[in-house]
């Protein structure tokens, strides 16, 4: 798999995992979707994302 797909995917299970936290624990964590949806909008701006490099680091294939 190539590593977009794995940022795609991550950003995925972020964006359902704090929609769920803010729904049923503390609405704050609509905080972090919109971070996450502000990651993805700058990571299609620019081609770079810090999960890229966290990825990159733990050698995920690209």
């Amino acid at each position: 798999m190539m590593i977009e797909r794995y940022v795609r995917l991550i950003a995925g299970i972020f964006i359902l995992g704090s929609l769920a936290l803010g729904h049923w624990v503390n609405p704050y964590w609509y905080l972090f979707t919109g971070f996450v949806g502000l990651n993805l909008l700058q990571s299609g701006l620019t081609n770079w994302c810090p999960m890229m490099t966290f990825l990159r680091r733990l050698r995920v294939s690209s």
